[in-house]
């Protein structure tokens, strides 16, 4: 509630200083002509847990707000969501708002489906809050096909107070790898561990693969994403991810992982961290407050990143990750046309912080974060020390599920990472 206090008192100054990037409602653009009176859409998101979904708060308030308008919602499980997505789309019954993601790298991502016509362009609302310089994963032609909802951190989530709970009272987040082991250890005797991975979903093991390449691979070469698609680097010939993976199998042997990891969903995460028998899992940084709504108030949940190799400097995933986008054969875009619009504005963008814990892309740069949970990452922040998703960047989906899938094989010891970085290269050209 503390934060929420806070958040409302940050909007107070963040909406005074970001006037001119403020969300442009009186340039919305109008009603097309096709709806009046009572309206319907269907809106399709991602969900990882058994939990209220920020989106279906969202979309509840939406409709409280517009008594004529119903909005029919369909969650779908994380771990299928693109190829599901990708179905419907393909079999021309998905829905008419869907969640989707920047660039070409997963199997939601925006610019393939609008490449392949299944998107419709939206207008200069959704423009506007294109972060600067990323536009290509945005935008096809000139043309954008998502409407960014957030800036959020790929890093650890992480309970301060589960430690507590295991019995363990001097444990502070680790600054190092020797360290980190160390507190693998401590957890592991007490019968947890330091880490929950959802082993067995694709999703989540690349982005647990993925934090931690930030500080093997990003932090020493930020363009590393741009000389791949120059041809001068591989993932088989690359150092760090080569460490990163090595890191992967490391954090397995040492028990890091709570037991049974590679068979593990999403529920492992969420009743671990929830539950107190695990501190920290590789999810998105508003996660947090999803998971804090099933667990007792001292929990004390705090994004922090993931240690550098020992001597090395922190560094962390930080980009929009998720967008909305319009089903090109929606027969109610009006409608979904308007929802979109009053989610970039000042009060949605707000609930919506409230709601998922995501910062807002429209104005988190002016925010003061302290006493929230991203105090831990704020100087990352303004140094610059992160960077964007990796897999927004990559040329396909195909990528991003090879490391995925290939991690799920180091976990069971049933590929090598050679094995999983060649496959990587492979589909990186195909």
């Amino acid at each position: 509630m503390t934060q929420h206090r806070r958040a409302r008192a940050m909007w107070t100054g963040v909406l005074a200083v970001s006037a001119a990037s403020a969300l442009l409602l009186a340039g919305c653009s109008g009603d097309s002509g096709g709806d009046s009176g009572a309206q319907e859409f269907t809106f399709t998101f991602a969900t990882s847990n058994n939990l209220e979904s920020p989106y279906q708060k969202l979309a509840n308030d939406y409709m409280a707000a517009n008594p004529d308008v119903t909005i029919t919602t369909n969650p779908t499980p994380n771990d299928k969501y693109g190829e599901t997505v990708r179905t419907q789309l393909q079999a021309g019954n998905a829905s008419d708002v869907i969640q989707t993601t920047p660039g070409s790298g997963d199997a939601r991502g925006l610019v393939g489906l609008a490449e392949a016509g299944f998107l419709e362009p939206l207008g200069d609302t959704a423009t506007s809050l294109v972060p600067s310089g990323s536009e290509s994963l945005f935008q096809v032609d000139g043309k954008t096909y998502g409407q960014p909802l957030d800036f959020t951190i790929g890093s650890v989530v992480a309970s301060l107070g589960n430690p507590f709970r295991m019995g363990v009272t001097d444990f502070t987040w680790p600054e190092n790898m020797t360290d980190l082991y160390a507190s693998c250890d401590t957890f592991a005797a007490a019968g947890g561990s330091l880490f929950a991975v959802a082993g067995a979903a694709p999703p989540n093991t690349g982005l647990m693969t993925q934090a931690i390449a930030a500080t093997r691979v990003y932090a020493e070469t930020p363009d590393w994403n741009q000389q791949r698609i120059d041809g001068k680097v591989t993932f088989a010939d690359s150092k760090g991810w080569i460490d990163t993976l090595q890191t992967v199998i490391d954090l397995k042997d040492a028990g890091c992982f709570q037991a049974g990891v590679e068979g593990g969903g999403f529920d492992a995460i969420t009743n671990g961290l929830s539950g107190g028998t695990s501190v920290g899992g590789f999810i998105p940084s508003g996660a947090a407050i999803e998971i804090a709504a099933a667990a007792p108030p001292e929990a004390n949940f705090q994004v922090e990143p993931f240690p550098a190799e020992d001597g090395g400097k922190p560094f962390i995933l930080a980009s929009t990750n998720y967008t909305l986008s319009i089903n090109a054969a929606s027969e109610h875009k009006d409608a979904a046309t308007k929802f979109l619009e009053w989610m970039a504005s000042d009060e949605a963008q707000q609930k919506y912080y409230e709601y998922s814990g995501e910062l807002p892309v429209s104005a988190y740069q002016q925010m003061d974060l302290t006493g929230t949970i991203y105090e831990p990452i704020v100087g990352l922040l303004a140094d610059g020390s992160y960077t964007t998703l990796p897999n927004n960047v990559w040329p396909n989906p195909a990528v991003y599920d090879a490391l995925g899938t290939g991690v799920q094989g180091l976990l069971t010891g049933q590929k090598s990472i050679d094995d999983v970085l060649s496959a990587m290269d492979a589909a990186w050209d195909q």
